[in-house]
């Protein structure tokens, strides 16, 4: 089949709450479309309800993502166009649309993405924490063991941490963050983004627990959480080795794994000397 025969995928951002968001392109695309695939078509119907919008509908979602994306990319290959929505926000992003374009991808089915909302960038902006580097989480994982290990994970993180909550678990998540990152690791809480009730909280970890065990939460949640500071990190690694010798310093990499050669280079940026001044100390000179 020609290039020219085949379809696309249109990843289309819809509002995260304030319909004003929506831009001319994506609506030009939600009209112009084959099909609308939607997460959750009854709440996507209140949107083209709303623009006057009559392209039809079916339903694409976290349980039926697999074998309807090979519906669709098949749609796509014999021409179809498909406008791709989640249920707020971009798709693909923590949502069943990766799925999709992956297999578009493997197809050969040209995917085009049309931006717009999305609530992680919004509250990172509304955060006042730093925005150069950032790591988005999404939701923690609800298996208690790979949780741990995400935990575990994020107390070193350095990067700002983005996360999303339900307001059912918000505190218990709160008290688990406190517990892994610290009291005093600072922390911006945010709901309902772009809505009339649009609520922010600029806390520590511990101020946070604090608060929602006396104000139940209510809403979705956005957690943006400051990264743990490099200085704090460096300080740790320091102890390690501080009170060994250039000899024990080299020994500790080595049965991390290195090998001698650049366990020497290690110790030598770690102490801030040059590689001769280590090879010197271990040769006795």
């Amino acid at each position: 089949m020609s290039e020219e025969k085949k379809g696309k995928l249109m990843l289309c951002a819809t509002p995260i709450g304030n319909l004003e968001d929506i831009s001319f392109r994506v609506l030009r695309a939600l009209k112009e479309a084959d099909v609308i695939a939607a997460e959750d078509t009854r709440n996507t119907i209140k949107l083209l309800n709303h623009f006057d919008i009559k392209t039809p509908m079916t339903s694409y979602h976290e349980h039926n993502k697999v074998e309807k994306a090979a519906v669709l990319v098949k749609d796509m290959l014999a021409g179809k166009t498909v406008a791709l929505v989640t249920d707020a926000g971009t798709p693909a992003i923590s949502d069943p649309g990766e799925e999709i374009v992956r297999q578009c991808i493997d197809a050969g089915v040209e995917v085009t993405s049309l931006p717009g909302p999305a609530a992680c960038i919004t509250a990172l902006t509304l955060s006042g924490l730093s925005a150069g580097r950032f790591c988005f989480e999404a939701f923690l994982p609800s298996e208690k063991k790979e949780r741990r290990r995400i935990l575990e994970e994020l107390s070193k993180e350095t990067r700002t941490i983005i996360l999303y909550e339900a307001p059912h678990h918000l505190t218990g998540t709160l008290k688990e963050l406190r517990d892994a990152l610290g009291e005093e690791r600072r922390i911006a809480v945010i709901k309902e983004l772009t809505k009339i009730h649009e609520t922010r909280h600029y806390l520590t970890l511990g101020e946070a627990v604090r608060f929602f065990e006396e104000n139940a939460p209510r809403g979705e949640y956005v957690l943006v959480l400051e990264g743990r500071p490099v200085s704090e990190i460096e300080a740790e690694e320091k102890s390690r080795w501080e009170s060994l010798s250039v000899e024990e310093h080299v020994r500790m990499y080595m049965e991390e794994g290195m090998e001698k050669k650049d366990a020497m280079k290690a110790v030598a940026k770690d102490r801030g000397v040059s590689k001769s001044v280590i090879y010197k100390d271990l040769l006795g000179d």
